[in-house]
Formats: C-alpha cells, structure tokens, sequence
C-alpha cells in the first residue's frame, strides 16, 4: 500500500494523518480481536445447522423400517368353514351342519425373503447417497461464498490503496495549483477522484460485511469474525479427482438396487405352495376328523417374466448412464484444472510483470510531475495510478475464478465427505 511520507507537510495535515493512522490502528486491533473463523469451522458450523438433515434422516429412518418389514414373511391364517349350516330338504336342520377350523401357510421359495430384504438395503443405502449429496451441495455453496467473502475482504485493500494515491495526488496537484503550474480546475478534479475512491472504499467495506453476513447465514450466526487474507492468495493446483465421486456412488447405488429387483422378481416368478390343516366337526353324531389340503399358482414364471425385464432394463440404464457421468465428469474436472492452471499462469505475470512494471510508472510519473515542469500532468498521474489500481482489482478477480473454480472441483471429488462422516457419528 502507498503511503505519503512527505515531510513538508503543514502540520494541520499532519495531525489529520496521525488521527487517521490512529483509527485504522484502532480499528485493525478490533479486526484482530474478532474470532477467526477457517474453512473447516465454517463447513463444520454449516453442516451441523444443515436444514435439509431431518428430512435425510427421516428418509433413512423410513428406508432403515423398510429392511425390518422386508424380513417379514407372509403370515400364517387362522379361519372357519361353516358348512351345510343352513339348506332346504335335508340340508336344512342345524345338527346337519359342518364346521371346519383350519391354519394355512403359505410357503415362501426361491429366496423371496432375502431378495425382498436386499431390495431394501439397496434403497437404505440409496437414501443415505442422497443425503449425502444434498449436503455436500450445501457444503459447496458455503465454500463459494467463503470464496465471495474473501474476495470482498480483498477489495477493500485495493480501495484503501486507490484513495491512498488520490489523497497524494491531492496533495501534489494542491501544491501545484498553489504554484500556479496547473489550473484551478484541475485541483476539483484531483478532489472528485479522491471523493470518489472514498466512497468505493466505503462500498467495498460494506460489500465485504454482506458478504461476511451471507456467510454466517448458513449457520445463524454473526458477521463478526475474521477471514484468513492469506489463505485467499494461496493458488493449490492438487485437487485429486478420482473415480469415488458422489455422484458415481449414487448412481452405482442405484445400479445395486435395480439389481437387486431383478432377483426379487426372478424369485418371485418361482410360485409358493399353500398348506392348509384343520379340524372338522360334523354337527350329526358329534364327530370330529383331520383334514389338509394345499394349492399352488400355475404359470408364475411366465406371468412375470415382464416384470424381470422392466427390471433388467433398468439395470442397464443405471449402467449406462454411470458410464455417461464418468465421462462428463472427467470432462467437467479436466477443464476446471486447466482453467485453474492458466488462471495461476496469468496471476503469476501480473505479479512478475505487469504490478511492477505498473508501479515503476506510477513514481516516475509522480516524481516528474511533482518536480514542477509541465512534461506529467495530473491526466497522466492518475493513468498511470489507474493501470495499478486495474491489474490489482485483475488479480483479485482471478483468484475468485481461480477459487470457485476449486468448490467445483471440491464437489466433483466429494472432498468434504469426510466432514459428513464426522457430523452422522455425531
């Protein structure tokens, strides 16, 4: 940051500065003070307060039931055949009647029960996949705006810096005009230029407490925390992308239950017997005997053999379409990295090239110009300001891209999943 270190100045000029080097003094031990809050606390405060969490667990609570019924078979039957109780002829006294108490089960074959209960730890496990999608969504928006916020806090450097070098500008142009070098009017513009970086300072103050709000909103909290400036300029090119995407594990959760519905409906196809015993009494003498009997389905192959093919073809379609993430992931993540990397590539030449290039000419314009000639004018001071304030706010705006970029790739490759992990042992 430029700062005036002109001794000449008049001594009211003076004490204003060291009232101002006092409150940004004042002000930075407030900044200090207040709670630095990192990435991982920020995600961690988020993913503790994440709304969508009832609705995941209610669903895996209701998927977790479905794994305890699947294990229920049919169950047994207990009746009563009334026979013969009421007729015409000879049929028509009550002592005539016949009543039959009887138990019948069916029998299940085929691996019904397990098929049925794989079915439902297939769609348990689909629902936890899910969840886990939503919140790593929820995660990588808070990772964005911790990118916005940082990029704001930045800001506020390159305008304190802009109306640091108007304020000079003002100075050298006021004594320039108090010479009569330049015109009256070129000393309002130096004052307009200095009015105007002050209220972009302002602006990007309160930009960055928005930003820092939004932020904390995730949580239900406060703006009043620091931000890692550091952090915000570090460019980290490794982020690993593998074949363990949350998005690849969904839809192989989704390929493992259309799977399992085909065993359930091949099992299905095999028909159950059904076996019946019982008592008979008959109402003339008193007696009693044994009876049993079963049934059987016919046809219970053919009659689902639609259902296995529904089921078959959706065992491709999830395969199919595992194949088409994969790839258009992979093309999603090698273009964020070679984005990424010409990003750096253009930061890197803005730090070596352009910033000091651009601040060579800013104290050889000034210099020139507060030497009294006419060779630099004030339009030529605040170019050659204006090129260093621009390739700053670039480079800031790069590391934004550069950052939100690194959610992207973040979310691809399920990074916080871990983070999960932790909150669900919780």
């Amino acid at each position: 940051m430029f700062q005036p270190t002109d001794a000449r100045l008049p001594a009211r000029s003076r004490r204003a500065l060291a009232i101002g080097a006092a409150l940004i003094a004042l002000f930075a031990g407030d900044v200090a003070s207040a709670q630095e809050l990192t990435l991982s606390d920020a995600l961690a405060r988020a993913a503790a307060r994440d709304p969508t969490g009832s609705a995941s667990t209610a669903r895996v609570t209701a998927a977790e039931a479905g794994v305890r019924q699947a294990d229920v078979g049919p169950r047994p039957v207990v009746g009563v055949d009334l026979e013969d109780f009421a007729g015409t002829g000879p049929y028509s006294p009550v002592d005539r009647s016949q009543a039959t108490l009887y138990y019948e089960r069916i029998w299940e074959r085929g691996g019904k029960r397990e098929a049925r209960t794989g079915v439902a730890q297939s769609e348990l496990s689909l629902a936890q996949q899910r969840g886990r999608l939503r919140t790593l969504d929820l995660l990588a928006q808070v990772q964005a705006a911790w990118v916005e916020a940082q990029a704001a806090q930045a800001a506020i450097m390159v305008a304190e810096d802009r109306l640091a070098l108007a304020e000079r500008v003002e100075r050298d142009v006021g004594r320039r005009v108090g010479r009569a070098l330049d015109p009256l009017f070129v000393g309002e513009r130096a004052r307009t230029a200095v009015a105007q970086a002050r209220i972009a300072r302002d602006q990007a103050v309160e930009a960055a407490r928005i930003a820092r709000a939004n932020l904390a909103s995730y949580w239900g909290g406060s703006d009043d925390f620091a931000l890692d400036a550091a952090a915000f300029g570090r460019l980290d090119l490794s982020v690993p992308i593998d074949d363990a995407m949350p998005e690849l594990a969904l839809l192989a959760a989704e390929r493992d239950t259309a799977e399992a519905r085909i065993r359930l409906e091949q099992a299905r196809g095999i028909t159950d017997p059904t076996v019946r015993a019982g008592v008979r009494h008959f109402g003339q003498g008193n007696a009693v005997a044994l009876v049993a009997g079963g049934s059987i389905p016919l046809g219970g192959r053919r009659a689902n053999r639609a259902n296995v093919e529904r089921a078959r073809a959706d065992r491709l379609a999830a395969e199919a379409e595992i194949a088409v993430a994969r790839i258009d992931q992979k093309r999603e993540a090698d273009r964020l990295t070679a984005s990424r990397a010409a990003i750096a590539a253009e930061i890197a030449r803005i730090d070596a090239e352009v910033l000091p290039s651009a601040e060579r000419a800013v104290v050889m314009v000034r210099d020139g110009f507060n030497r009294g000639g006419t060779a630099f004018t004030y339009l030529e001071v605040a170019e050659a300001q204006r090129a260093v304030i621009d390739a700053r706010t670039r480079r800031i705006d790069l590391l934004r891209r550069f950052h939100l970029d690194g959610v992207r790739l973040d979310r691809l490759g399920g990074r916080h999943a871990s983070l999960i992990a932790s909150v669900e042992n919780r």
